[in-house]
């Protein structure tokens, strides 16, 4: 039989190039014979989240390219041959490997190269760009022998690949040419704010400044950048991420016009000036005569594109350009007109320097929003973002809308109130119409079942937050109940995952999410996990260390080095002072030990005694002490047990009825090292005048008489809120055993991030369920619950000591200078009361 489809070559095989495919086969399937030549020995993955390689993402689970996706639509797939030479005349194609491949059309997404700039040692041994996974397994190979790393560009890869060094290990310099971070999203004020943050982190920003020559050491590989304002940065590799070119080499060879700075000029439906080549994606140059570096317009190009070939009218006139992301831990985000080149626009600015907060709003004469930059919060982008695409007059004062708990205030006009018509998915171009379609005409019931049916949200996934309030806005109306699953990963809650964990044994987030999950998970869920595999640990065989494995790449900012960090990029260090006793060899080995580092000392409210300044290579020679003089953790830094607070007690008090200190010791060094949704803090009173404040904490112990009083659901902070009563004139081991319980009850059944006073008033019969719970054992499950802390009590280790016993987990406390023991020098104190303080960046600079 003759075959009559029309023959469509493909040349590149990205994300919009898989796009296009995507979108060609739903148009018009069977009627083209498809071949697409890839470059790369891999069909086309998702370069939005190449990072998360190095977090233990896989290169399969970053993969486009479904199974069976080739077969189903009859797809000549081509990995490593890239094509080399065009002949518009003839309609052929050639390739690499010597193939000539006629064409009726031809689809070029060839993407986009990085630009390195033409510098002396630009190719020498240690340089890198940061583009295809190939990439990142040569730097991270680089990375194992290395202690410093500089990257070239402050964009947003550059910024992506200064995290992927930190992560690392690497002291991590950025040097940009422009004066701030991000130039080409955020304005001065956004880059301020980010630069701190990120320099809070721990990594130096050079801007103003332009790479002059990589230099070579002894071996012939990296050893220095040289700026070109004459300083010199040591550097064991360099990464160049300053930009990207088109890739529109086979256009210029065959006489199809390129723009005057690159780019494959195309016309509104992608065609270029050949009726029968068309281009989409990064090597094109739009209508619009931009060339766009982001997802979400490549996608809209190759849809275009796909929906010409297929017969529709349909034209690319322009692309949302917003973009929300977390770089090196800092939330960042700008949409609409950021920059305020509107005329007659107007900003509405506020910024938090101390909390790292910036946010502005660019609002047009009547009332509309055109724009903003979100810089420390972003949490209103969701709602912001689609506003301004649909240039909503806002129905709140803008200034409403950027001041503190302005996510509550955008929430007044947020996406339920949005016109139909309005862009929730940018990436896609799906509309809120689209969304509340997929609800109550398509039946889905969650927001992966509409993003399946959409793909809204599958891009870059910042718009994420804004589908599910549709989506939950619409099954309410429908009279469905609203799934409270944890994030966009998981359907289960925070309690139903701990309960799958144990159930089955899962020792790895991998896991969890492969078998009851979806995606690589974020920065809700896997903090979430790495929790719940911590606290069940001891009965499910998971790595008991947090730096073990997988666990590692879980982590918070300050588990990820068992510290807390602070506002000037340095360290804090609590030691374990169980009640609040010590002596006074103890305080002089803490003395002596703040005394050698140059540290600032303070107790804490906790009766601690914390110490500030310590840089991040510092801390194992802390901790190297500290354990040798028999401290540990305090686990200041985790979502653990704190501390158990005391009075002296009976033994030293005239008021004192029962032995405070010595419960109040025996009770953190029971608890301690227990993971939790949220920090956990105690007390013990020796009696009714309550010294150790025992009834605002999680849960707080009065001595009595006839024995202890126990109170639980306590907590100052924000909203404070005294303790309930729960038991009276208890012995010590009916004591100790509620305790045991009510603990393991909070950690498997709470929310993220609840506090045990949220979590009680939440509790359906509150403080009487809990009661009837763990004193009467209701619902059986004491026993369960009396094993698993006996497990934690039984398998307990100090992570400091088994840090410092691992030279394997050693290795990510490296020096922020070039030697270990070398203070980072963008880490600066000034003198004050006897002590050190943080230079503020204002006195940083002028220094």
């Amino acid at each position: 039989m003759t075959d009559t489809r029309r023959r469509l070559v493909l040349v590149g095989h990205g994300m919009a190039g898989q796009r296009f495919l995507e979108a060609l086969t739903e148009r018009a399937p069977g009627k083209w014979r498809i071949t697409v030549l890839a470059e790369e020995p891999r069909p086309a993955y998702d370069r939005v989240h190449l990072t998360s390689w190095f977090s233990g993402t896989t290169a399969e689970e970053l993969s486009l390219w479904p199974a069976g996706f080739a077969e189903e639509h009859d797809i000549d797939l081509r990995l490593a041959d890239a094509a080399v030479a065009l002949d518009r005349a003839a309609r052929t194609v050639t390739t690499a490997s010597g193939h000539v491949l006629p064409y009726d059309e031809l689809v070029l997404a060839t993407g986009s190269r990085p630009f390195v700039p033409p510098i002396p040692g630009r190719d020498l041994p240690g340089c890198f760009v940061y583009r295809t996974l190939e990439d990142v397994q040569a730097i991270r190979e680089r990375a194992a022998g290395a202690r410093t790393g500089v990257v070239v560009g402050g964009g947003l890869l550059g910024l992506e690949a200064a995290g992927a060094l930190k992560a690392l290990g690497l002291d991590t310099h950025v040097v940009e040419f422009a004066p701030r971070l991000m130039a080409v999203q955020v304005d001065d004020g956004g880059g301020t704010a980010l630069r701190r943050r990120i320099e809070d982190l721990g990594v130096t920003v050079h801007t103003d400044a332009a790479a002059g020559a990589v230099e070579a050491g002894e071996d012939g590989e990296v050893a220095a950048l040289a700026l070109s304002d004459g300083r010199t940065l040591a550097a064991d590799l360099v990464v160049f991420s300053a930009g990207i070119r088109p890739r529109d080499h086979l256009a210029r060879d065959s006489a199809l016009p390129v723009g005057e700075r690159g780019g494959i000029v195309v016309d509104a439906r992608c065609r270029t000036a050949d009726a029968h080549v068309w281009a989409v994606g990064e090597c094109a140059l739009a209508a619009d005569g931009r060339v766009y570096g982001l997802v979400g317009p490549g996608y809209a190009m190759a849809e275009t594109a796909a929906a010409a070939l297929a017969g529709d009218a349909r034209e690319f006139t322009g692309a949302d350009t917003s973009t929300k992301l977390k770089l090196l831990g800092v939330d960042v985000a700008s949409f609409g007109d950021a920059h305020g080149t509107t005329e007659g626009a107007l900003d509405v600015l506020y910024a938090d320097s101390r909390a790292g907060v910036y946010r502005k709003l660019v609002v047009a004469p009547d009332g509309a929003l055109l724009g903003g930059v979100l810089v420390g919060d972003t949490t209103a982008y969701d709602t912001l973002r689609p506003l301004a695409a649909a240039r909503t007059v806002l129905t709140a004062p803008p200034e409403r809308l950027v001041l503190p708990a302005s996510a509550a205030t955008a929430g007044e006009a947020g996406p339920v109130a949005l016109p139909d018509e309005a862009v929730i998915c940018s990436c896609h171009n799906v509309t809120k119409a689209a969304v509340r379609a997929a609800v109550t005409a398509s039946g889905c019931s969650d927001v992966a079942a509409v993003k399946k049916c959409t793909r809204a949200g599958t891009g870059c996934g910042s718009c994420v937050g804004a589908l599910g309030t549709i989506v939950a806005e619409e099954l309410t109306a429908l009279g469905t109940e609203v799934a409270r699953g944890l994030c966009e990963h998981f359907t289960h809650t925070r309690a139903e995952l701990y309960e799958i964990v144990r159930a089955k044994g899962i020792t790895t987030f991998s896991r969890l999410v492969d078998e009851h999950g979806t995606g690589e998970g974020c920065e809700v869920c896997k903090p979430v996990v790495a929790s719940i595999l911590a606290s069940l640990a001891p009965a499910i065989g998971a790595p008991v260390h947090i730096l073990d494995g997988e666990q590692a790449a879980l982590q918070d900012t300050n588990d990820h080095f068992l510290a807390n960090l602070q506002r000037n990029g340095s360290y804090s260090v609590v030691p374990r002072v169980p009640g609040g006793e010590i002596t006074p060899e103890g305080l002089i080995t803490i003395g002596e030990i703040a005394r050698d580092f140059g540290l600032y000392t303070k107790i804490t409210g906790g009766q601690r005694i914390d110490m500030f300044g310590a840089t991040v290579d510092q801390l194992p020679l802390i901790w190297r002490r500290l354990v040798d003089a028999g401290f540990e953790s305090g686990h200041a830094y985790g979502k653990a047990l704190r501390t158990v607070k005391s009075c002296v007690g009976q033994t030293w008090c005239r008021y004192g009825v029962q032995d405070s200190v010595a419960l109040a010791i025996e009770l953190e060094l029971r608890y301690r090292g227990l993971r939790s949704p949220h920090k956990i803090k105690a007390a013990v009173s020796g009696c009714a005048r309550e010294c150790a404040e025992a009834r605002g904490k999680d849960f707080g112990v009065i001595a009595t008489s006839a024995g202890w009083n126990l109170y639980v659901g306590g907590n100052g902070g924000t909203t404070p809120r005294h303790a309930d009563l729960l038991l009276t004139d208890v012995d010590h081991d009916t004591l100790v055993r509620t305790i045991d319980r009510f603990l393991m009850f909070y950690i498997r059944t709470a929310d993220r991030l609840e506090r045990t006073s949220a979590w009680i008033e939440r509790m359906d019969g509150g403080l009487e369920h809990l009661r009837a719970v763990v004193v009467d054992d209701s619902l059986g499950i004491c026993a369960d619950l009396d094993a698993l802390m006996a497990a934690h009590v039984r398998t307990y280790e100090d992570e400091w000591r088994a840090t410092l016993a691992d030279p394997e987990r050693l290795r990510r406390f490296v020096s922020f200078a070039n030697a270990p023991g070398t203070p980072d020098p963008a880490i600066r104190f000034t003198p004050e009361r006897g002590q050190i303080r943080p230079v503020p960046a204002p006195e940083a600079v002028g220094a």
